[in-house]
């Protein structure tokens, strides 16, 4: 009996000692009886205000940015962004990334327990000479590591990090995925604006050609004239065909974001003859910069690929130290299939195996160093994420607020182009100003209509831009978000079916599935 002791106590020392040999005893009780660093959130360097945030259209307080594309009040908008939540593939194929994750995380879970059993059984003939005899065996064997390292403990950890950041990346792909359908949506009736404007234009400049050509066929003027008149023309005809490619272009992009084959999308787009380019309220909400770390699934993301891989430090870690395992078979053998069953056929074994790699050469610190560096390489991702998401948010209010004064300041351009352009073709039909006076107008109004159309589309695609800067929208897989008429948004996922985990395990925060199926084509 103290024979037995000592060696127990031999074994608790060498245990102490393996311990200390990268871990200290202290570094182990305290991360829970594991090797290896506990993950702590990395800090990150963000702003504590906004750069214009003293401008009154620069609001700070909170605000809900789930339904952020309402604040146009254009049901065209509200219509799409519904379809291509429910049917872009993109989106889908973000979803079956989440259910791989999740049965990852459920295999994670199962190493805890016994990782080897197997039930094993057979019959053999053995034949010496013209002597032959019958063997019948069946048993059950288990092989159980113990997680005295934390090994399998870090690997359900990370693996429920790597979950979390699937969710994330789920929904940085529905950010992205709302904002290209607002942003090519705006380009779209900027094209038709810019469209309009133009036909206005070529209205005018075919009745100028044809008040040209009757002066030029009775002498009256230089064909001169006549030529410059019919080349503007062809000029603004040609810059038409441009802008209806621009327009078919942004449909097209339409029916890609919605998961659709390309078709003509008229019908939907057009079906309100009053649609423009959206409206835009003359302030933004933005909350605090502080907000993004919360609100931006990408940041989010980057966050939980850094603790995914921390654990794969102590993982790494573990290869130091001894692997202590249970191992044990239970079987019978018997020369007839009746007596397999009875105790004298029984045979068992049962006990503590453990399995050192050494010599291993510096592979296994080395690998410790290998995740280690990683690991500050994601560190400093998610550093960068927070740094560029800053910005974003930054360049679009600067270019929200900018749009707006270059639009307003356009608008009288125009306004003041188009007062002298009337009188311009008022005194030149009296013969007061040569024709070159009137082509001079007419280009700088041509071009000032032009701008005026796009920095009106500007201020919508800028304000678009903050809302995907700050991350909203994401939060409309969560619960159905009225907009400012009433319509909803897509019902919330339905939530997959759980994972089969251990007895007593928490379940992960339940990931979204793909969205609902596409409707049929043919409708």
């Amino acid at each position: 009996m103290l024979k037995d002791r000592r060696h127990l106590l031999a074994l608790l020392a060498t245990g102490l000692q393996l311990v200390a040999g990268c871990t200290g005893p202290r570094e182990y009780f305290h991360n829970g009886f594991k090797v290896g660093p506990n993950y702590a959130k990395p800090a990150a360097a963000i702003a504590p205000n906004w750069i214009d945030d003293a401008d009154q259209r620069v609001r700070s307080e909170e605000d809900d940015l789930a339904g952020w594309w309402t604040v146009f009040g254009d049901l065209t908008l509200n219509e799409l962004i519904v379809r291509a939540n429910n049917q872009n593939l993109t989106l889908r194929e973000a979803g079956f990334r989440i259910l791989a994750a999740r049965a990852q995380f459920g295999f994670a879970i199962g190493n805890m327990f016994p990782q080897f059993q197997a039930a094993e059984g057979g019959y053999r003939r053995f034949g010496v000479a013209d002597n032959f005899f019958d063997q019948w065996s069946s048993g059950f064997s288990l092989a159980w590591e113990l997680d005295f390292w934390g090994r399998f403990r870090r690997a359900v950890l990370s693996a429920e990090a790597t979950l979390d950041a699937s969710i994330e990346d789920y929904d940085a792909v529905l950010v992205t995925l709302l904002g290209d359908v607002a942003s090519n949506y705006v380009s779209y009736r900027t094209s038709q604006e810019r469209i309009r404007l133009l036909s206005r234009i070529i209205e005018v400049q075919e009745g100028v050609l044809t008040f040209i050509t009757k002066q030029a066929d009775v002498g009256a003027i230089s064909d001169i004239d006549r030529f410059q008149a019919r080349s503007d023309l062809r000029q603004s005809e040609a810059q038409l065909f441009e802008l209806r490619t621009q327009l078919r272009q942004a449909q097209n992009n339409l029916c890609i974001l919605m998961g659709m084959p390309v078709e003509d999308l008229s019908a939907l787009l057009d079906a309100n003859p009053e649609s423009n380019i959206p409206r835009t309220p003359d302030y933004v909400v933005v909350g605090i910069p502080a907000d993004l770390l919360r609100r931006r699934p990408d940041v989010r993301r980057a966050e939980r690929n850094a603790a995914a891989q921390a654990e794969l430090i102590g993982i790494a870690a573990a290869d130091l130290y001894p692997a202590l395992s249970l191992t044990g078979t239970l079987g019978w053998q018997a020369a007839n299939l009746t007596d397999l069953f009875k105790s004298q056929s029984l045979n068992s074994s049962v006990g503590p195996v453990f399995q050192w790699n050494i010599l291993n050469y510096g592979r296994i610190r080395n690998n410790i160093l290998f995740q280690e560096a990683q690991f500050q390489a994601l560190v400093a991702a998610y550093q960068n994420t927070v740094l560029n998401a800053d910005l974003e948010v930054e360049n679009g209010i600067v270019s929200f607020l900018n749009s707006q004064e270059r639009a307003r300041n356009l608008e009288l351009s125009v306004n003041d182009s188009t007062i002298a352009l009337e009188g311009v073709i008022q005194f030149y039909e009296a013969g007061s100003v040569d024709f070159n006076r009137y082509a001079v107008l007419q280009q700088t109004l041509i071009q000032q209509l032009d701008l005026w159309a796009q920095s009106r589309g500007q201020i919508a695609l800028s304000l678009i831009d903050v809302y995907r800067a700050l991350g909203g929208g994401w939060q409309i897989r969560l619960a159905p978000v009225p907009d400012k008429q009433g319509i909803l948004s897509p019902e919330p996922l339905p939530q997959p079916e759980s994972v089969d985990a251990a007895p007593g395990s928490e379940p992960a925060e339940a990931p979204l599935p793909p969205p609902a199926p596409l409707p049929p084509t043919d409708e």
